[in-house]
């Protein structure tokens, strides 16, 4: 009797709660519930951390390097197709960088929003490639405690955006992380594609520094809500999220970058003993760099 009130109790305070969720994305995939993305994240999870690792361990490391560069641009042409549907719904068609609203209309261009939150929150989904990439080639070291907290938050605490939120001040550090993504994206395929295409990377040394100015913008962009009168964005939980969400990373970034570029510690030895720059972790998707260290 004692489980089956506990459960009845749950189940009132789950549907309370998506009493306020945004009825447009209710039958969008994986939108009925938290469970599926929690059940992928936890699978992903066990693999990058056990089931990988045990698989890999007696075989060879797989050569990906034309998986790698389909997928790098695959990415880059994924992230430009949202900035752009990001402009288009909002941010560049009347948003005014301070207290947008959410448009929770069946307008066109609230729809489009909408739609846009549901790919970005998707494409976290795709972007888990880059930690079993790095298993499949035994780059377990690049595995790190921050790449996988990244990946496996985006997509979790996304879900309520888009269940809830879908649209309004809330969205713009996505739109910047697509910026983000095609810079850092571009330099990762170029990579992928052999020595020959070295002379094009100079510009890898700053993609540490596009990094920590993202955090700061996010942070500082978001922050405006705490100093604003007035504001009738619907959801302040979201706010509270994404700034604490961009100062845990601006934090960790510099604890990174501390380490890897005052201590060398994580970097190749051959790079530690000449103190060359190394490339860029690519914190914001979590990703170390794609380069073979040849």
């Amino acid at each position: 009797m004692e489980l089956a009130y506990l459960k009845s109790s749950a189940a009132l305070i789950y549907d309370g709660f998506l009493q306020n969720a945004d009825r447009r994305t209710a039958s969008w995939f994986l939108m009925s519930s938290p469970l599926p993305q929690t059940i992928v994240i936890a699978m992903y999870i066990y693999f990058v951390h056990s089931l990988g690792p045990r698989l890999m361990e007696n075989r060879k490391a797989l050569d990906l390097r034309g998986v790698l560069i389909v997928y790098n641009f695959g990415v880059v042409a994924l992230s430009l197709y949202m900035c752009y549907e990001f402009v288009m719904s909002g941010w560049g068609t009347g948003y005014t960088f301070h207290c947008d609203p959410v448009d929770y209309s069946d307008s066109p261009q609230g729809l489009r929003m909408a739609a846009t939150c549901w790919l970005y929150y998707f494409s976290k989904f795709i972007e888990m490639l880059d930690t079993i990439f790095f298993v499949l080639r035994k780059r377990n070291s690049q595995v790190t405690f921050l790449h996988v907290y990244h990946h496996s938050v985006m997509p979790f605490t996304w879900w309520f955006g888009v269940r809830f939120s879908a649209g309004g001040m809330g969205t713009f550090h996505a739109l910047l992380n697509c910026v983000v993504h095609v810079i850092m994206y571009t330099y990762y395929g170029l990579t992928a594609l052999g020595p020959k295409y070295q002379k094009y990377l100079w510009w890898k040394k700053h993609l540490t520094t596009i990094q920590l100015i993202q955090f700061v913008i996010v942070t500082s962009h978001i922050s405006q809500y705490f100093f604003m009168k007035d504001c009738n964005y619907q959801f302040p939980i979201f706010v509270y999220i994404i700034a604490a969400y961009g100062l845990i990373f601006l934090f960790l970034f510099l604890n990174f970058w501390y380490h890897a570029y005052t201590k060398g510690k994580r970097l190749p030895k051959v790079l530690q003993n000449q103190k060359w720059e190394h490339h860029s972790n690519g914190l914001m998707n979590g990703n170390a760099s794609h380069d073979k260290e040849e």
